[in-house]
């Protein structure tokens, strides 16, 4: 196991793994930057033989995945093929489908779930579903992710909640983590800045507006196991330093 619970989420290095030479090189400049886990996501077409080496090679973990849902759905037994593959106990929805965003929508996705879910933990692993603003939205009293939440299993759904996209949504970070307490094996860290323009933009960890050391200590008592530095865009910045500038800021935030 490594020692340290911060992961790199490789969908920031999308750019960069289109094909599998482009992925191995990357795979060892994130290694190199002190990672010691990834996140898999954003990988060009490739065998899931060669990122097993890749991982490998490298000595780096896969925490979790993303993938998409109709490989969950229709191809649940290859989903857990690769992800055995690689090591990894926490594949991971990257989120709901155009068609299924609405209340309506949330409602048919969370029976699919649950059996999806159950699925995958009968196979030594759990699922877990990745939150973006939209979920946000309401029915009623509740949000889209609350009626999610609320109608799946939790042994067989966990949330991955996203730092930036649960304050986007107009949610409360700490609030969020721990009501998913026990619930949540994998956390996205992600930071954002409003610029002088007033457009809101994704920023390093430590960098931005959040206030990380209450959030991560909730993470903590909610029981997290890995936390994923992720950055959907870096702009100005070249997307390693600003895995490196994350990894540094968290380390000095006490966690390793």
């Amino acid at each position: 196991m490594p020692s340290s619970v911060i992961a790199a989420q490789m969908y920031t290095l999308r750019d960069f793994t289109a094909t599998a030479a482009d992925a191995a090189r990357t795979l060892q400049k994130v290694r190199e930057i002190g990672y010691e886990a990834v996140q898999i996501s954003g990988f060009g077409p490739m065998p899931p033989a060669d990122v097993a080496k890749m991982l490998k090679d490298t000595g780096l973990t896969c925490c979790s995945t993303h993938m998409g849902w109709p490989d969950f759905l229709n191809e649940t037994a290859k989903v857990i093929e690769i992800n055995a593959m690689w090591g990894c106990k926490h594949p991971a929805l990257g989120g709901l489908p155009k068609e299924l965003r609405s209340a309506e929508g949330v409602m048919q996705f969370a029976p699919l779930a649950n059996q999806v879910g159950q699925r995958i933990v009968q196979a030594g692993m759990d699922f877990s579903y990745h939150n973006h603003e939209f979920e946000f939205a309401r029915s009623g009293k509740k949000t889209w992710l609350d009626l999610l939440l609320e109608n799946t299993d939790p042994r067989y759904l966990k949330a991955e909640l996203d730092t930036h996209w649960v304050q986007t949504g107009g949610g409360d970070v700490v609030q969020w983590v721990n009501k998913v307490a026990g619930r949540m094996p994998v956390f996205h860290l992600k930071d954002y800045v409003i610029a002088p323009d007033k457009a809101r933009r994704f920023a390093e960890i430590g960098e931005g507006n959040l206030n990380w050391p209450p959030i991560l200590a909730a993470a903590r008592k909610a029981g997290v196991e890995w936390y994923c530095v992720e950055q959907d865009l870096c702009y100005e910045r070249n997307p390693f330093d600003s895995l490196k500038i994350s990894l540094e800021n968290l380390r000095a935030l006490g966690l390793h």
